[in-house]
């Protein structure tokens, strides 16, 4: 009776488990299928000083247009003619009525050619009431208005047309070009890794299995990151993480778990015998690889930017996924599956794979570790070479997907507009105590600062209570003649502080704006005002760009020592030995490196026509080195401790380090190079979307994983663990 219990406590278990992910899968369905709904297209960095001024602007100025969006009105008559000036005055007495607008500011309020296009259509700046979660419907009920003036309109001006954009029409867009991009991505590369893994296991079941594992790896991961976003909020850029390395972690993990499986079976053991070596073995390795892998998004977390924290939490819990089930569910289906395993034989059915080019290639490299040191690592020395030309500052020119409308309608306006209407720089100027600007000597300091910011030659324009031309302002003393909306605009409440904006030169690109920020910054305010007290703060998306540029690089070199750091301590504690985990993580430098060149000659070389640019970039994104180092370098150890934990159980048994090292190579050989072979496809597929930074990220990773599975782990790791033989263990055995 006793026996029969413990037969049956298992199987209890096992469907106790299978019903648990099968609950999480429909649990987590409805959040995955609307998650690009709710998560947020735009980063944040809280406490910074952009956020500040923007803090400023909603709460102590109570500006209308502390969130604008900009309307362009293409084809339109010229507001200068009466015609003109009564379709404009219709337009922006509709917008004041619609629901989420704040304010209207024209060329009816300000008689200034710069609300003007070239060609005399009108460009319109709407301020707008968009508390956080209600940005797209706002816009989606703003472009129903201009839908609706534009089919009331069409018979007397057939040409006209109405076009949105701003940081709320482009985040709209972005969630629709995200989600769009994603799947397919995804519908790309499904068919060719379905069509790999049977190459790999002449077996439709077993081909199957991964793909499964991958797809409900990506499904839990999404609902996880659409219940964290409810409390914590989650960029979406995420999505396209989660897809890229999850698909991969998953394939790789299940991959190696049934090769693992059918060797076992290959070898004659029983298929409960073959299931437990693969539970116990690659699930072990598994475990490990998924540490490591973690590693790299946990110290994301260190960053304090919105947008990578966001990924170092996604990738947290996607890589937390794939090894829950690849250690739990995989090893049950594996058992329910039996026999069926080899069901669907594709071709002239599966042939036992003895693993023997793999033996002849680690005997060669046993016998010859110099040469084969040489003859791989020279050329990948030479691509790392390279990784010193990569620029990180922002690229100029167009960079956004032109396939979302308020992308193009921005490029529009840049083209027609006399200055940078999408890099506004807001300079808030905070007077010393007891001073405000209605008093002289605050009103004296604005037109001081004013007046400086007017002869830069970077400044198209400058907007100011002192510079308003809707009437002629001799002094403080007429400040009470505005209105009231033109003077919350650019004056607190309490008088205290000051808004000064900036309108960059036409054709100046997002870094000369930058620099125009940082170099703001960087100035004496008493020198620029004659005010000695006085502080200033720049906001806007200049500001907002110096800020994040700044909370990147001044974390890049702890994040990398933790990264480093912790590896080395994790790796050590696996395998007892000191020199493994160093070499592991120069071959893991050696992988960045190399991904940082490719992309330099690539993007930013000759080669920029090869993804699709139309020539190449003179900058590419802060975010990025971040990025590609936290993700490859645990991507790159996934292979590295296929390899070494293979070799360790070699030596367990008995063998000498030559001997160890042959097998490891001959038993995972194959893994790794359809493994790699999947993850580069995978990662390719995003490289033919329009969002430069996943382009740039999935080029990356794509070849940091084709070097590190073909030259790096399979030619260089082992010739460096010839040379070290028995010292590899040192001061374990």
């Amino acid at each position: 009776m006793s026996q029969e219990q413990s037969a049956e406590r298992p199987r209890f278990s096992h469907r106790l488990i299978v019903a648990a992910w099968i609950l999480a899968a429909l649990a987590a369905f409805p959040f995955a299928a609307k998650v690009n709904d709710a998560l947020d297209p735009s980063a944040r960095l809280q406490g910074s000083e952009s956020a500040r001024v923007e803090a400023e602007l909603e709460q102590q100025f109570k500006s209308p247009f502390a969130k604008i969006a900009l309307l362009r009105m293409a084809a339109a008559p010229t507001p200068r003619t009466a015609e003109g000036e009564a379709l404009l005055k219709q337009v922006t007495e509709t917008l004041r009525r619609t629901r989420g607008v704040q304010g209207v500011m024209s060329y009816l309020d300000r008689e200034d050619s710069l609300f003007l296009g070239q060609d005399g259509s009108p460009i319109i700046i709407v301020g707008l009431s968009a508390p956080k979660g209600t940005e797209d419907a706002l816009m989606a009920g703003l472009r129903e208005t201009t839908d609706a003036l534009r089919a009331q309109l069409e018979g007397k001006y057939p040409a006209l047309s109405f076009g949105w954009t701003g940081e709320a029409a482009v985040n709209a867009d972005m969630r629709r070009v995200s989600a769009h991009e994603t799947r397919a991505a995804e519908l790309r590369v499904l068919p060719l890794t379905l069509m790999l893994l049977i190459f790999a296991f002449r077996s439709l079941i077993s081909a199957i299995l991964p793909i499964v594992c991958g797809a409900l790896t990506i499904l839990v991961s999404l609902g996880a990151v659409a219940a964290v976003n409810s409390i914590w909020p989650v960029s979406i850029i995420v999505v396209s993480i989660i897809s890229m390395v999850g698909l991969g972690l998953s394939i790789d993990y299940a991959l190696l778990i049934v090769s693992r499986y059918r060797d076992g079976l290959d070898q004659g053991l029983s298929r409960r015998e073959a299931l437990m070596q693969a539970a116990k073995h690659g699930g072990r390795t598994v475990v490990l690889s998924g540490l490591t892998v973690a590693i790299g998004f946990a110290a994301m977390l260190l960053v304090r930017v919105s947008e990578v924290r966001s990924i170092g939490i996604g990738g947290l819990l996607v890589t937390t996924v794939a090894v829950l089930i690849a250690r739990t569910l995989l090893p049950i289906v594996l058992a329910w599956i039996g026999p069926w395993i080899d069901a669907a034989p594709i071709g002239l059915g599966r042939k036992p794979d003895t693993g023997r080019n793999w033996r002849r290639w680690g005997n060669w490299v046993a016998r010859h570790p110099l040469g084969v040191l040489a003859a791989a690592g020279i050329p990948v020395l030479f691509l790392a070479a390279h990784a010193a030309d990569l620029r990180i500052d922002l690229p100029r020119g167009r960079w956004l997907p032109e396939s979302a409308p308020s992308v193009r309608v921005l490029h529009e306006i840049d083209s027609v507009a006399r200055g940078n209407f999408g890099q506004i720089i807001q300079v808030v100027v905070h007077f010393p105590p007891h001073v405000t600007v209605q008093d002289e000597s605050g009103w004296r300091a604005e037109s001081r600062l004013v007046k400086f910011f007017a002869r830069d030659p970077r400044v198209q324009h400058v907007w100011a209570v002192t510079t308003l031309n809707a009437m002629p302002l001799a002094g403080p003393e007429t400040l009470r003649r505005l209105p009231d909306a033109t003077r919350r605009s650019f004056v607190s409440a309490d008088g205290s502080s000051a808004l000064v904006e900036l309108l960059p030169r036409k054709g100046s690109a997002a870094k000369d704006a930058l620099d125009l920020a940082r170099d703001i910054r960087a100035a004496n305010p008493q020198t620029l005002t004659g005010l000695a007290g006085t502080r200033l703060e720049v906001g806007g998306v200049p500001g907002f760009n110096v800020d994040y540029e700044s909370a990147i690089r001044s974390t890049m070199a702890t994040l990398v020592m933790s990264v480093i750091g912790v590896t080395l301590i994790v790796l050590s504690l696996a395998f007892r030995s000191v020199l493994i985990p160093i070499k592991a993580v120069m071959l893991n430098l050696l992988s960045v490196a190399a991904a940082f060149g490719a992309v330099a000659l690539v993007f930013q070389g000759l080669g920029s026509w090869m993804v699709g640019l139309d020539r190449p970039m003179d900058g590419g994104f802060p975010i990025l080195p971040v990025l590609v180092f936290c993700i490859v370098f645990g991507l790159s150890m996934d292979y590295e401790v296929f390899i070494v934990a293979r070799m360790a159980e070699g030596r367990r048994s008995g063998l000498t380090d030559g001997e160890a090292l042959v097998q490891s190579l001959a038993g995972t050989g194959r893994v790794i190079s359809f493994a790699a072979s999947i993850m580069v496809m995978i990662f390719g597929a995003f490289v033919f979307g329009d969002f430069v930074l996943i382009k740039i990220l999935g080029f990356a990773l794509g070849v940091a994983v084709f070097l590190d599975a073909t030259v790096i782990r399979l030619a260089v790791g082992p010739a460096l663990v010839a040379l070290a033989g028995r010292w590899n263990w040192w001061p374990g055995r």
